[in-house]
């Protein structure tokens, strides 16, 4: 492990000398993730892309795509655009990236069962703002957004995201 990893702990993601506070998801970790499960999938995964809302923040990293009102996130099994990044009108079932709460006003793409996706192995697994410390999740790893802002403006493309089995 580097110090550029972000290495899931107990306490915390460790991440360039620090350890950042969050909550994983609901289901706990599983080596065996399957869609709506609410885990967070045990393994080595990379950062494979970063979505902002520039009406709410500027551009944190140059390789930030914003987020507009028409984006949302496909997590129909049965659709072969099944954990993608797709836009509206899209009729299958999918997530809105574009939310009303600001969960979503930030969010590093992992590259969780992506970009060829098997169905049914999960979809939507990002780095993403936190509802309060310890909320659980759906499967994805949040941080408060300070802590979140502070990763984006450091991680790359590529950084390695380390959820360790327990």
């Amino acid at each position: 492990m580097s110090p550029s990893d972000l290495v899931l702990t107990p306490a915390g993601v460790r991440f360039m000398g620090r350890l950042l506070p969050c909550s994983i998801g609901k289901g706990g970790l599983s080596d065996s993730k399957r869609e709506g499960d609410g885990a967070t999938p045990v393994g080595i995964h990379r950062i494979a892309g970063m979505l902002y809302r520039p009406d709410r923040l500027p551009r944190p990293a140059p390789w930030a795509e914003p987020i507009g009102p028409g984006d949302l996130w496909s997590d129909d099994e049965s659709h072969h655009r099944y954990n993608q990044h797709v836009r509206a009108p899209y009729p299958f079932s999918h997530e809105k990236l574009r939310r009303a709460d600001p969960l979503y006003d930030l969010v590093l793409i992992t590259d969780w069962n992506w970009p060829v996706a098997a169905p049914g192995k999960g979809s939507a697994i990002f780095l993403h703002q936190w509802r309060r410390p310890g909320y659980p999740t759906e499967g994805c790893i949040a941080f408060s957004r300070a802590g979140l802002h502070w990763i984006a403006a450091r991680v790359q493309p590529g950084t390695r995201v380390i959820v360790p089995g327990r």
